[in-house]
């Protein structure tokens, strides 16, 4: 059984009270391969999470162990991605936010407000929404999209890494680490990976 998690240290509830606010972030964005994968949540106004935190800043265990407070706490989550062909075709960014869109589409309750990690996004259907930038450190419902984003990317990428064990994406998750680089240089690329990245030279603008 899952212990329910005490007070949330540092982190805000929400930014307007009395009303369903979903939380969305994104992960995946600076991979060379894989998809990017996002995730949209909306917390019960008492939740309370003394570990929660940017997913970044959290270990591979904690970020598990929260994975299974979020999905059983939550009153709607849902996850989402864009493929590598999609990213390709589309950019990074937009494909971010579609992502994000597709998110917040599959959730069942449908929110009032929008809380978006980062400074960029495009409108969903007529919903406010807020930019926030480090809002993964700075809003419950945000770090907690992304610790659902990361994880469920996490699994996806130690997935198809049985299908080509070359590339490392059970330890590298599709990023550009020195061992990713080499073994695109060596092995050449596959169908996961993004075609309009740099690949053996890390992109290092996205181009709206």
């Amino acid at each position: 059984m899952t212990p329910r998690l005490k007070k949330c240290a540092g982190l805000l509830s929400c930014m307007h009270e009395g009303i369903l606010e979903a939380g969305c972030d994104e992960a995946g964005r600076g991979c060379l391969a894989g998809p990017v994968f996002a995730a949209a949540v909306i917390l019960p106004p008492d939740f309370r999470c003394d570990m929660l935190n940017d997913s970044k800043q959290l270990t591979e265990r904690q970020r598990e162990e929260l994975r299974v407070v979020i999905e059983q706490e939550a009153l709607s989550y849902a996850v989402a991605s864009c493929t590598p062909e999609e990213i390709d075709r589309l950019n990074i960014l937009r494909a971010s936010i579609m992502s994000m869109h597709r998110s917040l589409s599959l959730l069942s309750n449908k929110p009032q407000h929008i809380l978006v990690d980062g400074n960029r996004f495009l409108p969903y259907e007529e919903i406010p929404y807020s930019c926030v930038i480090k809002g993964d450190a700075k809003y419950l419902s945000i770090a907690a999209a992304s610790v659902l984003a990361k994880t469920w990317r996490d699994d996806h990428m130690s997935n198809i890494d049985k299908q080509y064990p070359l590339f490392g994406w059970s330890r590298n998750k599709g990023y550009p680490t020195l061992e990713h680089r080499e073994a695109i240089r060596v092995h050449g690329i596959t169908p996961h990976h993004r075609k309009s990245f740099a690949l053996l030279k890390r992109q290092l603008e996205f181009n709206f």
